[in-house]
């Protein structure tokens, strides 16, 4: 008879079958590996693991360095203290020949004196000049439109002298109740004596400048100004 292979036995507490290495030792199973351990966390009134930190921005150098407080708040450096103020110098006093007005001589003759100074007063307005710093002085007959506005009486004629606004035309005999001008004209159209009396009178009218129309010579002679 044929043999027939015993079947194995099994037991019921195997746990299933084992891998068995070459060496015929068992081997045992792997045990499985550890993931990365959470960091502790520290102690109650312990600090917590040291962790470097990127160096503060240093502030320019012009700029004052701020203190940290105890308490978390920045204070401010040290400011520089404000200069003190320099007092100024007093103003230097006036000098009389500031208060001099400027003196100009157009030479012109008798006869033509009077349109010589109607020229220097178109000049004047063209420059800039208002009309009512124009004062026109005549040591010989009297300007056309002054004989024309004293035709309706002296009145209406001061009034407009008072008014300030226009060029004023007054006879050397009238400078004693003409007002102060900043520029005076004066048309020297009358004699020798006539223009030596009114010339003075004419220079204290003035403000800043007086521009005379007539003989350089007789106007230095009066003046002695040598313009």
């Amino acid at each position: 008879m044929p043999l027939i292979p015993e079947e194995p036995q099994i037991h019921e507490s195997a746990q299933g079958p084992r891998a068995v290495p070459a060496s015929g030792r068992t081997a045992q199973t792997p045990r499985p590996v550890p993931g990365p351990r959470p960091a502790a966390s520290p102690r109650p009134g312990r600090p917590g693991p040291f962790r470097p930190t990127a160096p503060a921005q240093r502030a320019p150098h012009d700029a004052p360095a701020a203190v940290a407080s105890t308490a978390g708040a920045v204070k401010p450096g040290p400011s520089a203290a404000p200069a003190a103020p320099v007092p100024s110098a007093p103003p230097a006093p006036a000098s009389k020949a500031s208060a001099t007005p400027q003196v100009q001589l157009i030479p012109a003759s008798v006869e033509g004196a009077l349109d010589a100074a109607e020229e220097a007063v178109d000049l004047l307005l063209e420059s800039g000049r208002a009309p009512g710093e124009v004062l026109v002085v005549t040591t010989g007959d009297p300007h056309p439109w002054a004989a024309h506005e004293l035709s309706f009486g002296e009145a209406p004629y001061w009034a407009q002298h008072d008014a300030g606004d226009d060029v004023f035309y007054a006879d050397a005999a009238a400078l004693s109740r003409a007002a102060s001008r900043p520029v005076v004209v004066v048309a020297a159209n009358g004699g020798a004596d006539a223009t030596a009396a009114a010339l003075p009178l004419a220079l204290g009218r003035a403000g800043a400048l007086m521009i005379v129309c007539g003989d350089p010579q007789q106007i230095n002679s009066v003046l002695g100004t040598g313009v």
